[in-house]
């Protein structure tokens, strides 16, 4: 089983719920959040925009790869979108599965290609400019 959401907002702590299962030993998840220094500079915000049909489509893309590779149980992947502040989640991923190395290699494998396929847009806003980065394919 798996979900795919593109949301306003992100609940970290649903993704157990979402995770669980009765043959899973392993929940493994990583959350994405905003920080507050980039590039020498002080970030006051971020803005995530996207091509929603794309990106989930390309999510569930991912997630079956993995589910296929390690013998998932359940995978999660969420992304934010809109305005976020300093420290709020903008991403999570998550794999549950029979042992612990599975999730573990599959959980990277889920943030790492999403961040090079799916198709997010990040603008930081810092006090004095904002600058559009991390242009996903």
């Amino acid at each position: 089983m798996k979900y795919i959401e593109i949301v306003d907002d992100i609940d970290t702590a649903e993704v157990y719920k979402d995770l669980s299962h009765p043959s899973s030993g392993g929940i493994c998840v990583f959350v994405g959040a905003v920080r507050d220094f980039t590039n020498n500079a002080s970030v006051v915000s971020l803005e995530f925009e996207t091509y929603k049909a794309m990106a989930l489509k390309e999510m569930t893309k991912i997630a079956d790869e993995a589910i296929e590779k390690w013998q998932l149980n359940k995978v999660v992947i969420r992304h934010a979108v809109g305005v976020k502040q300093v420290e709020d989640p903008v991403v999570i991923v998550g794999a549950s599965s029979a042992h612990r190395d599975a999730c573990f290699e599959a959980c990277r494998y889920l943030i790492d290609t999403l961040k090079e396929r799916v198709p997010i847009w990040k603008k930081e806003f810092f006090s004095n400019k904002s600058v559009w980065v991390s242009a996903h394919p």
